[in-house]
Formats: C-alpha cells, structure tokens, sequence
C-alpha cells in the first residue's frame, strides 16, 4: 500500500487540517517532531522519503477523516521476473486501465507466460486492496509498469576457442490499483 500524496493534499486543504496536525498523527519511533513534519511534506510532493509505511497511511486517513481507499494506491512489485522486459509489457498493455475482474480474465486466459506472474503481482496487490475493505468492483489498474531487471550472463561455447554470450533478461512487475467511483 502507498501513499497518493496529491489526493492527500487536496483532501486536507478541504478539510483544513494542517501539516502539523497530520504530523502529530503519524508520529512514531524514529519519525518525531521536525522530521515527522518533513516526512508529510514530503509525501504530499509525491515522494516517498522515508518511506510510508502501511500504519502511517492507516494514521492519515484517520487524521484527515476520510476511508483509507480515498488517500492510498494498492501496489505491488514482482521482482525478478525471467522473461525479457519487452515480452511482458505486451502483457501489461493488455490490462492498463482495465477493472481488475476484466483484467483478472484478461491474464487467465492469455497464452503469454508473463501472464502468470502478471496475474500473481495483480492478484497480491487486489489482496492489500481487500485487507483495508476497499470495494472490489470499483478498482481499476491505475499504474502497470515493466522495468528492466538483472542480467544473467552466460557463454556458449564455440569454434576454435571462442565464446558468444548469451544474455538471458529480467523484469520488475508492478501493478498499482486504485478506487475509482
């Protein structure tokens, strides 16, 4: 689960509650005083430093008084997957945008074999969904992103000595999930 910093922001200044009051919200063990103030201004411009952890969501939507769907993103990263990064964005096209139960048949009856782990990273992140009660049938794939990954580095050998590399590809997965109504 991540922070949506921008829906955060707009949600705030509509209720008018201050930085410092969702700062004193988020309080805990190594994030006090300035640096719990920072660490929301922060996550309000979008970035994640230090990292927003599920409790600091759980935290801000309390503070702001609204559910935890409206302020947070339902994201996971499969890692590490073997198959090259331009095979599986073909995979990853097919479901940007889509409802995750479309997308869910989309990936189960799709021949591709980044369609497995495409299907676990979605499958994982409707999960994180499901923990915090968020509607099912009002979630679609907002973020459906593919990144290279390591390279494993191998040699067939050849004529008269020589060696040709092999170089078999890696991808990260992620898949965001978000409530539209």
């Amino acid at each position: 689960m991540r922070l949506n910093g921008p829906k955060l922001k707009t949600i705030a200044e509509a209720k008018g509650v201050s930085i410092e009051q969702l700062a004193q919200a988020v309080e805990r063990t190594g994030l006090t005083g300035s640096r719990a103030i920072s660490a929301v201004g922060n996550w309000m411009r979008g970035s994640d430093h230090p990292r927003c952890k599920r409790s600091d969501v759980l935290a801000l939507a309390q503070a702001v008084g609204v559910p935890v769907t409206d302020i947070a993103v339902f994201e996971c990263i499969y890692r590490h997957h073997r198959g090259s990064p331009r095979k599986a964005k073909l995979v990853i096209d097919l479901i940007r945008g889509k409802k995750v139960e479309t997308a869910l048949n989309l990936l189960t009856f799709t021949t591709k074999k980044a369609a497995v782990d495409v299907k676990k990273a979605l499958s994982s992140a409707l999960a994180d969904a499901q923990s915090v009660e968020a509607n099912i049938e009002s979630l679609v794939v907002t973020r459906s992103t593919v990144t290279d990954g390591p390279r494993i580095k191998r040699f067939q050998p050849k004529d008269r000595g020589r060696a040709h590399p092999i170089i078999k590809r890696m991808a990260h997965i992620t898949i965001g999930l978000e409530e539209r109504k």
